[in-house]
């Protein structure tokens, strides 16, 4: 089955993020804001996992009025329509949208068109309408083909999972947890439960989206305050998904208390997690966090999966002088070499490795990298390749971020 996913302001890691789950990816248009891609399982892809996707959509394999035909006739239908096609505009998309409306008024349907201030409908508008069900339907239009959306991203979510969470260090850096989805999906599709370690864990991002995927989360820091930050906040995880599964089944659920597993359509045709499914990593299975050097630490087995942000250096307002530059690059290098090197003996052959190392924004308005990929495949890695881009397109990063972080995908050989 193929999907059509609408990338996010990284698409070039969003496509790697498809690539490294599902088969055939290829991007749709010159400017990467589309991808496809095939499944091979009956099931729809779930982008509540997905950090770098806002959208997921089917193609209509029949014509577009012969889909609408088949809407529902004894309900009001509210119809969006986004157009990605060369040279669209918010006039030309909603152009189209009242065009179809036209079709569908014609056969007594009551239709409410939602206004396009740009030709493409916002995620936000998507989401808050709900444009993702049986009757409020958000269509994709490139060139002479339409796609109808099945799931858009839960910004709520993002926003609780990232904003809310009780124990936040700004000092740290601050892991968002749409980046902390890709790189435990860099790692691939792992079986439910499998163990991911995150051994710079900071204040548990990644071992919360590992936990909201139903992986078991190990987490190991230096900091002993950090430690007990990544513990408060998977505490807080653990309410919250009880409190989030209580008020939908109450039917109490609002934008002021949205759910944490975010990207699901409201529809109850298609329900969301079961409360077992979200919390059974952090309640049935063996959750981990406690101190530990990354150089040094000997880590339980066994280990499934790695995804980490290693350590980043001191945090950066400006572009660092070259000799400041110089240090930082030498200290992080000692670090992450020095993890990965530990690492190896305790792991087995294919073991996945998703790592973030900084690069640092330089004033002509390059970034400059750490440069350690022979030295860590000397280590006994490969760095994993992928069918779209190469590695110089790993980059993650806000514009002006002085810091920024370069996404290294490895195997054990």
């Amino acid at each position: 089955m193929r999907y059509l996913a609408v990338l996010g302001r990284q698409p070039k890691i969003s496509i790697v993020e498809l690539e490294s789950l599902y088969a055939r990816v290829s991007p749709v248009d010159p400017e990467w804001r589309l991808a496809e891609f095939e499944i091979k399982t009956a099931a729809a892809p779930t982008l509540h996992r997905l950090g770098g996707s806002l959208k997921l959509a089917e193609e209509l394999t029949e014509p577009i009025y012969e889909f609408l035909k088949s809407l529902p006739s004894d309900r009001k239908i509210t119809l969006g329509v986004s157009d990605y096609s060369k040279g669209a505009t918010a006039f030309r998309a909603q152009g189209e949208a009242l065009k179809l409306k036209r079709f569908l008024a014609k056969s007594g349907r009551s239709v409410r068109v939602v206004p396009n201030k740009e030709a493409v409908i916002s995620t936000a508008t998507s989401y808050h309408n709900h444009l993702f069900t049986s009757t409020k339907i958000e269509l994709i239009k490139y060139e002479k083909r339409f796609y109808r959306v099945i799931a858009v991203q839960d910004i709520d979510s993002y926003t609780k999972r990232d904003q809310a969470r009780p124990a936040r260090d700004a000092k740290v850096g601050m892991l968002p947890p749409k980046l902390a989805q890709i790189l435990i999906n860099l790692c691939g599709d792992l079986p439910q439960g499998a163990r991911v370690l995150d051994p710079f864990c900071g204040t548990g991002v990644v071992l919360q989206e590992a936990a909201l995927m139903g992986y078991t989360p190990y987490g190991t820091d230096i900091n002993e305050r950090m430690v007990e930050y990544s513990r408060k906040n998977l505490d807080w995880l653990r309410s919250a998904v009880c409190e989030g599964h209580h008020s939908r089944e109450s039917g109490s659920l609002s934008k002021s208390n949205p759910s944490l597993c975010s990207g699901r359509d409201f529809d109850p045709a298609q329900p969301e997690n079961t409360l077992e499914e979200l919390v059974n990593p952090l309640t049935r299975q063996q959750t981990i966090i406690t101190q530990g050097d990354a150089t040094k630490f000997r880590w339980q087995p066994p280990i499934d999966a790695v995804a980490c942000e290693t350590y980043l250096g001191q945090p950066m307002s400006l572009p660092p002088a070259e000799i400041k530059l110089k240090q930082e690059k030498q200290v992080c290098k000692q670090i992450v070499l020095g993890f990965l090197k530990n690492l190896l003996e305790q792991i087995q052959s294919e073991t996945p490795v998703t790592i973030a190392v900084p690069a640092w924004l330089r004033p002509d308005g390059h970034y400059e990298r750490l440069n350690i990929l022979d030295e860590i495949q000397n280590l006994g890695y490969n760095v994993k390749s992928f069918r779209n881009l190469g590695q110089e397109d790993l980059l993650y990063h806000r514009d002006g971020q002085v810091v920024a972080r370069e996404i290294i995908a490895l195997r054990k050989k």
